[in-house]
């Protein structure tokens, strides 16, 4: 078997959040603590350079000021027992100073730390001070590198008669730099760990809030939940812990009718006051609540977040209502024919024993009232009734009712034209209301639905009533709210949008529908649409996609 290769350690960024996050906030305090050393440790030669300096002149000066050095140094020759060097001497070693030089006007030396070199040339350019100007420098002569002081020497008459010469050790100057850089390593170490402890601290924070993920992790989730929020048929809403608005999504927009806009307002200023801010703001509770919004019919669900705030999710139910409204008027139609059906069926039993009996007169007068009757009733819709529509809808809910053992009955005072401008709006009207009568009516003795229908100008006044148990008081606001019902949900769909709609298509004309209570109990409704008839002697245009199917597909979307 061939060896394992070993394994090559690889070095770089590691991948976890707080890893990485630590090591940048270590490195940022590292390079800050080493950039403040440095930076204060080139300004700190240069002073120490400077103190040197002016602590040598200050020794010059302070030799130069001397009142017999000068008349010594006319009087008495270079030697290294005379009283210049001596006084020197003396000076240097009070001072602490590498050297006190005297020199007379030709540069030669009257003094030195060497005796030796007393009589000689001083080893640097000596005119500056021979002069009458003061000089600080750093520079080497014989004792090698030093900080200098030089300034003329002058006589009781102020006349230059030579300078004084002070240097202090460069060496010491180099030691106290270096025996300040522990103490600064010191502290800036010491920063560094108050500093790294700090960014362990935030990384550890950081590290809780963003669950130990990967910066690649998170990129990744961001661009996962864009991904999503804009690709999913659901709305998504996220708020704050105010209740402003922070996230929409495309489907959201489209659902609420809102824009970008939105985005930091909160939700009463966004959507206004109604159901759909309560449910969304979390003053209604529940699952699957229903509301509406604009002609939409929506379901929302709501789910706090950690952070105080929520998420909201809505669906469009508007395809399913509408699936739902057919659905009812569907079995709406088969019990209506399954009526007629049972009805026929015991004419027809009815008929065939007048026939075996022989009662031919009998048989043909029974037909003739049979025919008659179903005539009479489509007649009498249709006189008071003149809207094809309306007409074929209330002809269809009276057989309904009849097997439901409900009378429908058209007011005396009903008397409406052909004049519609939306015909489907107020056929949706009539069928919710009456469907509602007749499921309230039911099983109540002389159970009764009375309808009137009548013009006021290009006003549609339309008014319900039935012999039911009626609507409290208390409740008569309420029955107008999205998802409110009293009754059993069918399978298919929910309860609690019938009369919101009426409501909102009766407002959107500009009118209003309300309830009250009906004469010798039970309820009554009244919609009243302004503008909802064309003017006399003009035919209104059909509305587009208009059949006679309209009437089938109105169903009770509502329960009191």
């Amino acid at each position: 078997m061939s060896p394992t290769p070993p394994r090559r350690l690889r070095l770089g960024m590691p991948k976890r959040m707080f890893s990485q996050v630590l090591l940048m906030q270590v490195a940022i305090a590292a390079g800050v603590a080493v950039l403040a050393t440095g930076l204060f440790l080139a300004p700190l030669s240069d002073q120490l350079d400077d103190q040197a300096m002016r602590r040598a002149l200050a020794i010059a000066q302070t030799t130069a000021a001397q009142p017999r050095l000068a008349e010594e140094l006319k009087s008495t020759p270079a030697s290294a027992d005379g009283p210049v060097q001596a006084e020197a001497e003396r000076i240097r070693k009070a001072s602490g100073a590498e050297y006190v030089v005297v020199m007379d006007v030709h540069g030669n030396r009257w003094s030195h730390t060497n005796p030796a070199e007393i009589g000689g040339h001083v080893s640097t350019d000596p005119r500056s001070a021979l002069s009458g100007r003061e000089v600080m420098e750093i520079d080497s002569g014989t004792l090698g590198r030093s900080a200098r002081g030089k300034v003329p020497l002058r006589d009781t008459d102020g006349r230059i008669v030579g300078a004084v010469s002070v240097g202090i050790e460069y060496d010491s100057v180099r030691a106290r730099l270096i025996h300040a850089i522990p103490g600064l390593f010191a502290y800036a170490g010491g920063a560094l760990a108050v500093g790294a402890l700090a960014a362990y601290l935030i990384s550890r924070r950081v590290q809780r809030q963003t669950r130990d993920l990967a910066f690649s992790d998170i990129a990744g989730l961001l661009a996962e939940r864009e991904a999503m929020l804009h690709g999913i048929r659901e709305g998504v809403v996220a708020l704050d812990r105010e209740g402003r608005i922070r996230l929409l999504n495309d489907e959201a927009r489209r659902l609420l009718g809102i824009g970008d806009e939105a985005v930091g307002q909160p939700l009463d200023t966004a959507l206004g006051e109604g159901r759909t801010t309560d449910v969304l703001a979390g003053t209604v509770t529940g699952t699957d609540l229903l509301t509406v919004r604009g002609q939409r019919v929506l379901v929302a669900n709501r789910m706090p977040t950690d952070d105080g705030g929520a998420v909201a999710t809505l669906r469009d139910r508007t395809e399913l209502e509408q699936l739902g409204r057919e659905l009812d008027s569907t079995r709406g139609l088969i019990d209506a024919l399954r009526a007629q059906d049972h009805e026929h069926a015991n004419r027809m039993h009815t008929l065939l024993g007048l026939l075996e009996l022989e009662m031919y007169d009998d048989a043909v007068e029974f037909v003739g009232e049979v025919v008659g009757d179903h005539r009479a009733t489509a007649e009498q819709v249709t006189e008071k009734i003149h809207d094809p529509l309306l007409a074929a809808l209330l002809v269809g809910k009276a057989t309904v009712a009849a097997e439901r053992g409900v009378a429908l009955w058209i007011s005396d005072s009903t008397l409406f034209p052909d004049r519609l401008i939306d015909p489907r709006g107020l056929v949706t009207i009539v069928g919710n209301l009456v469907d509602n009568a007749l499921d309230a009516a039911a099983g109540t003795l002389h159970a009764r639905v009375e309808v009137e229908l009548r013009a006021e100008g290009r006003t549609a006044v339309l008014r319900v009533r039935d012999t039911g148990p009626g609507i409290p008081a208390e409740q008569r606001e309420l029955i107008f709210t999205d998802g409110w019902s009293t009754k059993k949900p069918p399978a298919h769909r929910k309860r609690g949008i019938g009369l919101s709609l009426v409501r909102r298509l009766a407002e959107r004309q500009g009118g209003s529908a309300r309830v009250s209570a009906a004469d010798g109990g039970g309820a009554e409704f009244t919609i009243v649409l302004p503008e909802a008839l064309a003017e006399p002697g003009l035919a209104p245009e059909p509305a587009p996609g208009l059949v006679l199917k309209s009437a089938a597909t109105t169903v009770n979307e509502e329960s009191r």
